[in-house]
């Protein structure tokens, strides 16, 4: 047997594998990352308006800007004054989702009580 042929035998027979491509295989070295984004953050976000009316209580406004929307007592009553003097305020931005959930909850509460509180929705 020649060293060639010896050489070529030690190779089909080698358990061991080399870390260099071959002439047949390509070398590829690829890193991926895959960041997981939920249908809400990729959705655009959407304007919540409280709109005045001439018979829910402030603090009935200022109850529901804190139970449902979750902002401050502070800030409740700010958004409750502005509404008030302006006709309409701001209340949050939101997925639209969610905001439909929250001015749902919020609406159907007030109903509940017999004032006629209304929110809006729109794009930002």
């Amino acid at each position: 047997m020649t060293l060639a042929a010896v050489d070529s035998f030690y190779r089909l027979n080698s358990d061991t594998e080399t870390d260099t491509p071959t002439d047949t295989e390509t070398a590829t070295d690829i890193d991926l990352e895959f960041v997981v984004v939920s249908d809400e953050e990729l959705e655009r976000p959407y304007r919540v308006i409280i709109h005045n009316d001439n018979v829910t209580t402030f603090e009935f406004v200022i109850n529901i800007l804190v139970t449902v929307f979750t902002v401050t007592f502070a800030r409740a009553t700010r958004i409750a004054y502005e509404a008030h003097s302006r006709g309409n305020a701001y209340v949050c931005t939101l997925p639209l989702e969610q905001a439909k959930s929250k001015v749902f909850k919020a609406q159907y509460t007030a109903r509940q009580q017999g004032f006629p509180l209304t929110f809006t929705i729109e794009p930002e």
